[in-house]
C-alpha cells in the first residue's frame, strides 16, 4: 500500500504543490509525478475501478492518473472551476466542490465534457468537502473561506438535488475543512476551530445523518501538534485518516481513538490523500 497526499502551494501554503507519495510506515518516497498540469493541487480521488487517480488541478482542471503517475485523461483547462475535493457520485460520475462557483459539479468520468452543477450556484458561503448518503441524499459542508466569513454547518439535499434543511448541524465548535461519509451511514468532518487561529482545536466530529446531533469527537494528542485537517479517507483495519500541515495522521474508528502518527514531512500543506496499492 502507498499513501498519496496533494500539497497545495502559493497563497495555500507554501507547500509542495506536488502530489506526493508515502509508505505505509510513513517514510516520504516523492512526488508521484512531474507533469506540470498537476499544479497547487487539492481533491483527490481513486475511480470505481481502482485502478485511476483523479486530481483536481489548481489550474482549473481535472487529471486522471495511472499508479506509476502516467496522466491518461485531462479535462482541459475549465476557466472559472476552481476545483476544490473531489469524490465519484453514485451515478459513476466525478464529482468536485466549484470553490469560485460555490456548488458542486458532476463531471463524466472520461473527463471529455465541462459537466454540470448538482446544486445552485452560491448555494452555501463556501464549500468545505461533501459525500453522498446510502440513500442517495447529498451533505455539503458550509465553512469559512480564506478570507473568513461563513455558516460553519452541513446543508443537506434530497437525491434530486431540492434542499432538505441548511443547517442539518447547530455545532457552536464546528468548523469544517473537509467531510465524507463514515461505513456506518454517519457524517464526519474535519474542523478548526476558531479557523485559522493559532489556538484552534483541531479533530475530527462526526454526526448522525439524519437528526445532525455530535456522535462523538476524534482528537490527536495535543503533542503532535496536527493542524488543519482535511483529507478523510478509510483505510483498511478500521482506521480513518486525515491529513493536514505537517502530517498524515489515523483513528480508531471502531474504538473513536487516535492511532497515531502515520508520516510527518516539514511544509507538507496537506489537502487530500488516498490509498492504493
Amino acid at each position: 500500500m502507498r499513501i498519496l497526499v496533494t500539497s497545495a502551494s502559493g497563497a495555500n501554503g507554501n507547500g509542495y504543490g506536488a502530489l506526493l507519495s508515502f509508505s505505509p510506515s510513513g517514510e516520504f518516497l516523492g512526488p508521484v509525478s512531474t507533469d506540470s498540469r498537476i499544479a497547487d493541487p487539492r481533491g483527490l480521488s481513486v475511480d470505481p475501478s481502482g485502478t485511476l487517480v483523479y486530481l483536481n488541478s489548481g489550474d482549473d482542471r481535472v487529471l486522471a492518473l495511472d499508479y506509476d503517475g502516467r496522466v491518461v485523461r485531462d479535462s482541459g483547462r475549465i476557466p472559472g472551476l476552481d476545483p476544490g475535493g473531489g469524490i465519484f457520485g453514485p451515478d459513476g460520475r466525478y464529482c468536485l466542490g466549484a470553490r469560485r462557483r460555490r456548488t458542486i459539479v458532476a463531471m463524466p468520468a472520461a473527463l471529455d465534457g465541462a459537466g454540470e452543477s448538482l446544486l445552485p450556484d452560491d448555494v452555501v458561503p463556501f464549500p468545505r468537502g461533501f459525500g453522498f448518503g446510502r440513500d442517495g441524499r447529498l451533505y455539503l459542508a458550509s465553512g469559512a473561506a480564506p478570507s473568513g466569513g461563513g455558516d460553519n454547518t452541513i446543508v443537506m439535499f434530497d437525491r434530486a438535488g431540492n434542499l432538505c434543511t441548511p443547517h442539518l448541524v447547530t455545532d457552536p465548535e464546528l468548523s469544517p475543512l473537509d467531510m465524507a461519509i463514515a461505513p456506518n451511514g454517519n457524517v464526519i468532518v474535519s474542523s478548526e476551530w476558531p479557523f485559522g487561529a493559532p489556538d484552534a482545536v483541531t479533530g475530527v466530529r462526526e454526526y448522525d445523518p439524519v437528526t445532525g446531533h455530535l456522535v462523538r469527537i476524534f482528537t490527536p494528542e495535543r503533542s503532535v501538534g496536527f493542524r488543519r485537517p482535511r483529507g478523510l479517507r478509510f483505510g483498511p483495519e478500521g482506521l480513518l485518516y486525515c491529513v493536514g500541515e505537517d502530517h498524515v495522521v489515523a483513528f480508531d474508528f471502531a474504538a473513536g481513538s487516535f492511532a497515531g502518527t502515520v508520516a510527518r514531512l516539514p511544509r507538507l500543506n496537506g489537502q487530500a490523500l488516498v490509498l492504493i496499492p
